[in-house]
């Protein structure tokens, strides 16, 4: 990944807590462990993570409560200051910031969305969704008509004259949804946005941040606690234990090649199927024969289900989207994935009479 590729990295990033804890910031490392700290009274909710972002991608960050994803990505966005560690924010070191120029850089990039909301108690759906486009300087008609929009796609009309009490808590959490994407940002920080949305409504916001996504180019670190949503959503899940990144991979990998024990019990109920595709589990033709009509490379093993099921070929095409061979799958290795591995089961044993 090329540097100018990159949006946000961070190198051996801390986040302690506890009295004192600057005596300590130089004396962290990789081999500090959590009981030396509590020795000293100190709990470490970050521990030495590094990690690249690159421009367009969506992050998923997953974790048990407690395990320190919240704390990583107020970190990445400098809500909280980092023990020890370097934050860049396309190149530039945000700790070493001054405060209008985070403000700034929070102004104009950064989007951001907390399970908290956040929103003004005294100001309407509409007036909470159009601030941060008045704190940009934004003229009122065009503001205003930005915000009537944000509330429209998800699915507030009608309530923009509503104040915050006045909305159930789901409302409230849409109205920070909507107030995030007013602004259009580069970069957006998301802590559980969708954790209190109907599930029809939760749908159809994952499905606005994916064309978002699509269209702009837009750098998506996003925390949830339901793996079905980071499956569909993630370019690549990052599972946090205790303050550290166990691993970071796409969600194939992560489901099919786990790096630890924590991970694959993580993702022990994962329908895999659901998960793989095609291309990814294709293997190199290597001179071997491809005939026959190919399958998309892009769909998943549950996806061509039916088609793997009735294609007799032992080794099925696999092509891009443009016709391009990528190589070819393993009918017999599909289906193992997609049903089980064959078993032969035993005939009855026969009835004997008396």
């Amino acid at each position: 990944m090329a540097d100018r590729d990159i949006t946000i990295s961070c190198r051996h990033l801390w986040k302690v807590f506890g009295k004192r804890v600057d005596r300590l910031a130089a004396r962290l490392s990789p081999e500090t462990t959590s009981a030396e700290l509590r020795e000293l009274g100190l709990i470490a909710a970050v521990r030495d993570v590094s990690l690249d972002i690159a421009k367009g991608e969506m992050l998923v960050v997953m974790g048990l409560s407690g395990s320190g994803k919240s704390t990583l990505v107020r970190c990445l966005a400098r809500l909280v200051d980092s023990t020890s560690g370097a934050i860049l924010v396309e190149g530039r070191d945000i700790g070493a910031m001054t405060e209008p120029e985070l403000i700034e850089l929070r102004r104009r990039k950064m989007g951001m969305v907390f399970q908290s909301f956040g929103l003004l108690p005294h100001r309407t759906a509409l007036d909470n969704v159009a601030f941060p486009l008045e704190m940009r300087g934004q003229d009122r008609a065009s503001r205003i008509a930005r915000a009537t929009e944000m509330l429209s796609l998800v699915g507030l009309e009608g309530r923009e004259s509503y104040f915050p009490r006045e909305l159930s808590g789901g409302q409230q959490q849409r109205v920070g949804i909507a107030r995030s994407l007013a602004v259009e940002p580069d970069i957006w920080f998301l802590d559980e946005p969708f954790s209190a949305l109907d599930p029809l409504i939760r749908r159809e916001m994952q499905d606005e941040f994916l064309r978002l996504k699509a269209m702009m180019a837009k750098t998506i670190v996003f925390i949830t606690h339901d793996f079905d949503e980071a499956l569909r959503l993630a370019d690549r899940i990052a599972i946090m234990k205790d303050g550290m990144i166990e691993q970071c991979d796409t969600p194939e990998r992560i489901v099919m090649a786990p790096a630890t024990d924590y991970v694959a019990k993580f993702t022990s109920a994962v329908d895999r199927a659901r998960v793989v595709h095609a291309a990814a589990f294709a293997s190199p033709v290597d001179g071997r024969a491809a005939d026959g009509p190919p399958v998309p490379g892009n769909a998943t093993l549950h996806e061509i289900a039916r088609q793997l099921v009735a294609d007799t070929r032992p080794l099925i095409p696999v092509a891009a989207s443009d016709g391009r061979l990528l190589g070819l799958l393993d009918r017999t290795r599909a289906l193992d994935l997609l049903l089980g591995p064959e078993t032969v089961l035993a005939p009855p044993a026969a009835r004997t009479t008396a």
